[in-house]
């Protein structure tokens, strides 16, 4: 096959077929395209396709929004003509606009433009023109540019178009018996084709003679258990009646009591028992008194050893008193040292005298003058003189401890902004011992007015003597 050559037309040069489309492109009326600039930055940019009135204000409606009261609510800006562009502009609108004549600001175009009904100025634009127009912070930007190509109505794929004419029956055909062999496999699978068959009548006659094989119930031993049990209840029965029997035949020498005879022959006995021990004890000098002393022996042992003479001999021990012979009873002869507090008066004595109480020392604490710092507290004073009788306490069990106790402390307490004591410290002279922890402690559990400065200091003297 043979090509023939092309004709020079053709081949005249290269890019003619696109320079033809684009002449095909520019064809037509020149359209508007607008931009919006605001705050120095385009924040839209559009391109009127169809050639019809542009308006713009704060009408929603409006093909442009702006938030303006120089404008109308929808003020056409372009306003088509008699198929021309004409812009239209007010007092309130500036910008510069380009014409064939030249470059010229909206000031000096209101002479040569026409007023309007709605007492706009309406000056006739070119396609060549452009310009810049302001309206209160928004600026309009505008040129005349050739309207963009037309897009193509979307289509179907070809595939679709064609329809079934374009199905590869080979391919359709493969897959359609694969798809039949996998179910007839898989349906033969969980069919019942092959399975045996069953015989029902055999297999419920084999079934009524199995449960005729079954044993009976345990009724036998059921019954056996039951009798057993009776028998164990009646077996229980009679070793309780044994028990007893037992027990009222021991009768009173199991459960008798002791004879009054027996019980104070046992009392003295021991009685001798625990006084000889003591005696003993007491025999060993200043090593037992230690002993006695640390609390090892009763002290019922030791006043029942005050009232006998057990253990006491004569000739031995520091008393250098004669045996009582025993337990020595109140108000029976005797000469043990149970008769020294019922002898009453003897030849020769005033008397047995009367028992004293005595007392240990007493303290007393002086609270001196509060002295505050850093601020006002004003129920300081009441406050401290309340401490007192605190104070006095930690000293008295100090002299409970320490007869020769005395000294001085010297308080500061330091006072938070609520009143409450966060801090006390304390310099003390003398011999206080444990008393200055309880009375820093007694301190500490005070509570102040709010200072007037926030915070304050506390300083208190306090003096212990010995009444």
């Amino acid at each position: 096959m043979t090509q023939q050559p092309f004709s020079q037309s053709q081949t005249s040069r290269p890019g003619q077929m696109t320079a033809v489309m684009r002449a095909v492109a520019a064809t037509g009326p020149k359209v508007l395209r607008i931009g919006v600039v605001q705050s120095g930055r385009v924040v839209e940019e559009r391109i009127i396709k169809q050639r019809t009135h542009v308006t713009v204000g704060p009408n929603e409606k409006s093909m442009f929004v702006i938030a303006s009261t120089a404008i109308p609510p929808s003020f056409r800006l372009f306003e088509l003509v008699d198929a021309d562009y004409h812009l239209n502009f007010v007092d309130g609108m500036s910008g510069r606009v380009a014409l064939p004549t030249g470059i010229s600001d909206l000031s000096m175009l209101k002479g040569q433009a026409k007023r309007t009904p709605q007492g706009a100025f309406q000056l006739k634009l070119s396609e060549d023109s452009r310009g810049k127009l302001v309206i209160g912070d928004t600026t309009f930007l505008f040129q005349f540019v050739a309207p963009p190509p037309m897009q193509p109505k979307p289509q179907l794929p070809v595939a679709v178009m064609r329809g079934a004419t374009s199905i590869d029956w080979a391919t359709t055909m493969i897959a359609a018996f694969s798809f039949l062999l996998h179910f007839l496999g898989i349906g033969s699978l969980y069919s019942d084709w092959l399975d045996p068959v069953i015989n029902e009548e055999a297999n419920l006659a084999s079934l009524v003679d199995s449960v005729r094989s079954l044993p009976p119930p345990p009724v036998v031993e059921q019954q056996q258990t039951d009798h057993d049990k009776s028998a164990k209840e009646s077996e229980e029965k009679q070793d309780s009646q044994k028990s007893t029997g037992a027990q009222k035949a021991a009768g009173p020498a199991a459960g008798g009591k002791m004879s009054a005879q027996k019980v104070a022959a046992l009392t003295k006995e021991l009685d001798s028992l625990e006084m000889a021990t003591i005696g003993a004890l007491s025999a060993q000098g200043p090593a037992t008194a230690g002993v006695l002393a640390g609390g090892e022996v009763a002290t019922s042992a030791l006043d029942e050893a005050a009232k006998t003479g057990a253990g006491v001999s004569s000739g031995m021990g520091d008393l250098r008193l004669g045996g009582g012979g025993g337990a020595i009873r109140p108000g029976a002869a005797g000469g043990g040292l149970g008769a020294l507090g019922a002898s009453g008066r003897s030849e020769g004595t005033t008397g047995q005298g009367a028992a004293q109480k005595v007392s240990g020392p007493k303290g007393n604490a002086n609270v001196g003058g509060a002295a505050v710092s850093g601020g006002e507290v004003a129920n300081a004073s009441r406050v401290v003189a309340g401490m007192r009788a605190g104070f006095r306490n930690c000293f008295n069990r100090e002299l409970a401890q320490n007869p020769d106790a005395q000294g001085k402390i010297d308080l500061s307490i330091k006072v938070g902004p609520g009143g409450e004591v966060q801090s006390v410290s304390a310099a003390a002279s003398g011999s206080l011992g444990s008393a200055v922890e309880c009375v820093k402690a007694r301190a500490r559990s005070a509570q102040f007015d709010p200072p007037s400065g926030g915070s304050a200091v506390i300083r208190v003297p306090v003096t212990f003597v010995k009444q």
